[in-house]
């Protein structure tokens, strides 16, 4: 009887670690992020767009966009559209990335990022982050209001 109950118990044991690597959580919005982690979350969740689940990166880069970017957006699926476009599908498992703070206050902060694309073509945009400021969950974190078109750098090789 005490085999078959460790039979059991392993067997919940190695269920519960394989749905929990599955299915891991996004990170949320939380007013300790600072807003160069911000940016690094995003990349780093787009450089591993499928790492957890298919389009996982995506979803954490939506998780940190601010609600007046999301509006423009559209709701997910359209957000997971457009970062598959032209426009922005070098971001989608590229190689690597640099962030470097280029100017910021109170309430902004604007970063260069370069990013090394899959196809080895460096591309720069302009990320911006803003700290919410209306009551409710989001209150003092810092979100993504603007990420610009991307400026082809030229190839790495």
């Amino acid at each position: 009887m005490l085999k078959k109950f460790e039979i059991i118990f392993k067997i919940f044991i190695i269920l519960f670690f394989s749905i929990s690597i599955t299915k891991a959580e996004l990170l949320k919005p939380s007013s300790d992020i600072k807003p160069s982690k911000v940016v690094e979350i995003q990349l780093s969740g787009l450089q591993k767009n499928d790492l957890n689940y298919k389009d996982s990166g995506i979803e954490q880069t939506w998780n940190f966009a601010h609600p007046s970017n999301k509006k423009n957006t559209g709701p997910l699926p359209n957000f997971k559209m457009m970062i598959k476009g032209n426009s922005y599908q070098m971001l989608l498992n590229h190689l690597s990335h640099t962030i470097t703070q280029v100017g910021g206050g109170d309430k902004w902060a604007q970063f260069e990022v370069i990013i090394l694309d899959k196809d080895k073509i460096y591309h720069k945009f302009n990320w911006q982050v803003e700290k919410y400021t209306v009551e409710g969950p989001l209150m003092d974190c810092w979100l993504t209001t603007m990420v610009s078109s991307p400026i082809a750098l030229g190839s790495s090789i």
